[in-house]
């Protein structure tokens, strides 16, 4: 498990600055759409108006990356990964995997076919006399479950939804 700590301090320097750096045009933005001033002018006016900006655009960055972070672990997930692997890389417990991506490792049904494509997942389940899929794509979408009439005819049609939804 690598955490800032670990990070050597010219490592840290080299994120630190990047983070900034992709942080400024969008905090520039966000204070522009809010103010309706020019984002050239972003620096200018009262402190914590311009911290509240920064702080703000912080708050969009977290979002996205939490957001990324859940496909990533249901990526692994995909792969084969357990709970016990994403806690460790984590630095969390198996359980506390579990709550905090509960969607990235299923057990398919007796029966049941996983196909991974494209960086998503599907599961093909059969039933009394048709087949059901369900996918979760690359870019995060899911589909509710969705009866085809053969095995084939399933498996075609989540990978073609998963090809859809690449990111």
């Amino acid at each position: 498990m690598t955490s800032a700590a670990d990070l050597p301090a010219e490592e840290l320097t080299v994120l630190e600055t990047a983070l900034h750096d992709a942080l400024a045009p969008l905090a520039s933005t966000l204070r522009a759409r809010a103010t309706g001033r020019a984002e050239d002018e972003m620096w200018k006016g009262e402190p914590v108006d311009i911290a509240l900006s920064v702080l703000a655009a912080w708050k969009v960055v977290d979002q996205e990356v939490r957001r990324l972070t859940a496909i990533a672990a249901g990526t692994a997930g995909a792969y084969g990964a357990s709970y016990e692997q994403l806690g460790a890389v984590w630095g969390i417990t198996r359980q506390g995997a579990r709550k905090k991506w509960p969607d990235a490792v299923t057990r398919p049904a007796p029966g049941a076919t996983t196909l991974t494509l494209f960086g998503g997942r599907a599961e093909l389940t059969p039933t009394d006399t048709t087949w059901t899929w369900t996918a979760t794509a690359a870019d995060g979408t899911r589909t509710p479950p969705t009866p085809a009439p053969t095995k084939e005819e399933a498996a075609a049609l989540a990978g073609a939804f998963l090809k859809e939804h690449t990111r």
